[in-house]
């Protein structure tokens, strides 16, 4: 069996070697005759899955793409094929809610604010949505969602009308996924118009698709004397991005929101699990058998520690000011796919064990996505 993945794609001769021969591709310039003869296609967001890539795919039997969104694949075509197809929903929600977590402490010393003080208004309320209400509610920030596909599901969460959402949160987190057009579409729901409806020295911060904000409106709202900051890990037109726009935002990364070690390697595990159910064969490999022991395991909080410390713990697993030093640095050098590929290792709070000093503190960082010691207070 031949197997074709995506060479940004982590652990795939480990989890598909046995199933297959592996060939690795650069996910932007797949063509369509690199596809004869292959059983398995591994993408992920930026391989176009459509009739012109697929014209030669003539034993092609498995699409997987190790990402949540699934906007890049044309599954009307792949069923027309009788080609299976499976995503990863959930694979890198913990990562990219952490990305957010990391871009609002670095932010709060920065601009000299209390998280606590803040409401933050998420759009989008899927698997990466409702684990960063959650994380920001165990720390005690007050939250307004917006979704109306979901909305339904969770009577208990409070849900506003974007218009509203606009006006009353000190912070926007975009989780949506690309919608182009119709009554939800998610195409530039950041523009010239609802950009003058935010609030003074709003922070916007977009870790799902580049076309949710107008990058054009954006930019020239910038140019203007307004207090408001944004943080960018996603652009429209990557990997050619605005640079104008680039020097204007506090914060930049190059579409890596989602890419810890175990938010690449779980997708990549789906994709396996996936697999493997089509075969009929038993998946037997396990995460935990490939993730490296993290440089630092174990840390200690005294009884001192509250939630104004918590960027010095947060920065101590994964500091977003990295990821802008980075871009800022390298961009114009090496390119946004360069620093995409060769992206440093980074890993989930949980890889970080902590020894609490009170019940309280063991509860709310296990909340948050730590590992805490004081097992027993969770059962």
């Amino acid at each position: 069996m031949k197997i074709l993945a995506d060479q940004n794609m982590p652990l795939v001769e480990e989890y598909f070697a046995h199933l297959g021969h592996v060939t690795r591709f650069d996910g932007r310039s797949l063509t369509a005759e690199q596809l004869k003869g292959v059983d398995i296609l591994l993408i992920r967001s930026v391989t176009p899955v459509n009739e012109a890539l697929l014209r030669f795919a003539d034993q092609l039997k498995f699409v997987g793409t190790a990402t949540i969104g699934t906007d890049h694949v044309d599954q009307d075509e792949l069923a027309k094929r009788n080609i299976a197809f499976t995503n990863a929903p959930g694979c890198n929600a913990v990562a990219v809610a952490e990305f957010v977590i990391s871009a609002l402490c670095a932010l709060s010393q920065q601009y000299h604010f209390e998280l606590s003080d803040k409401v933050v208004g998420i759009v989008g309320v899927g698997n990466i949505g409702i684990r960063l209400h959650r994380k920001l509610q165990a720390i005690g920030i007050k939250t307004l969602l917006c979704d109306p596909f979901v909305q339904e599901q969770y009577p208990e969460l409070q849900f506003v009308e974007l218009s509203q959402l606009f006006q009353q949160v000190d912070v926007i987190s975009f989780h949506v996924p690309l919608i182009k057009d119709g009554p939800h579409a998610t195409k530039h729901l950041l523009n010239e118009q609802t950009l003058s409806s935010l609030k003074p020295n709003a922070i916007v911060i977009n870790a799902s698709r580049g076309d949710v904000i107008d990058n054009l409106a954006l930019n020239a709202y910038l140019s203007e004397p307004h207090q408001h900051h944004v943080v960018l890990d996603v652009w429209e037109n990557e990997p050619t991005i605005n640079t104008q726009l680039l020097d204007k935002v506090d914060f930049a990364s190059v579409h890596i929101a989602g890419h810890t070690l175990e938010g690449k390697a779980r997708g990549t595990q789906m994709l396996y699990q996936a697999l493997s159910a089509q075969l009929d064969t038993p998946a037997e490999l396990q995460l935990s058998d490939f993730l490296p022991t993290p440089a630092i395991t174990n840390m200690t909080v005294s009884a001192s520690f509250e939630v104004k410390n918590l960027p010095q713990l947060v920065h101590s697993v994964y500091d977003i000011r990295r990821d802008d030093g980075i871009v800022r640095a390298e961009l114009q050098k090496k390119g946004f796919d360069f620093l995409r590929k060769n992206y440093p290792i980074r890993r989930e709070f949980s890889a970080l064990t902590l020894e609490c000093a009170t019940d309280e503190q063991a509860l709310m960082l296990s909340e948050l996505g730590f590992t805490t010691s004081n097992t027993a207070l969770l059962k």
